[in-house]
Parts: C-alpha cells; structure tokens; sequence
C-alpha cells in the first residue's frame, strides 16, 4: 500500500509541532530568554519539516520491511 503526498506532510507538521514544542522547552531551560527560545523553535521547525519530509517519502519508496498484501479471499 502506498501513502498519498498529503499523508506524509500531516505526518510531518504533526510530529514537527511535537519536536518543536520539545525545543523550544529545552532552549527555555537553557537560555532562560523565551524570544531566544521562540526563535530556536521557530526556525527548527522550518528546517526540520522539510528535512522530515524528504526522508518520510525516501522511506516510502523502499521495500525494506514491507511485504505484499494479500487480495481478498471471495467465498461464495
């Protein structure tokens, strides 16, 4: 089974608002300056987006751990 374009972009802005969320706490803790943070976390998750959806579809292209489906038996 394949994934559309779309699957993997709501896959990539869903886990890059998780991940940026997580940086921009860690960079609060460290800096201790919330506009340092905001900008750390703002342009982390522009990169990461994008970085995340060129290896979600590389992923996608490869067979490695897939196996075929099976088509459906028709008893009737």
């Amino acid at each position: 089974m394949r994934e559309k374009h779309y699957r993997s972009v709501a896959k990539a802005i869903s886990w890059r608002v998780t991940g940026t969320v997580d940086t921009f706490l860690v960079a609060w803790l460290i800096t201790g300056k919330v506009l340092l943070a905001i900008s750390i976390g703002g342009l982390e998750i522009i990169t990461k987006l994008c970085l995340y959806y060129i290896h979600e579809r590389a992923w996608n292209k490869s067979n490695f751990g897939r196996i075929a489906d099976k088509p459906p038996d028709y008893d009737i």
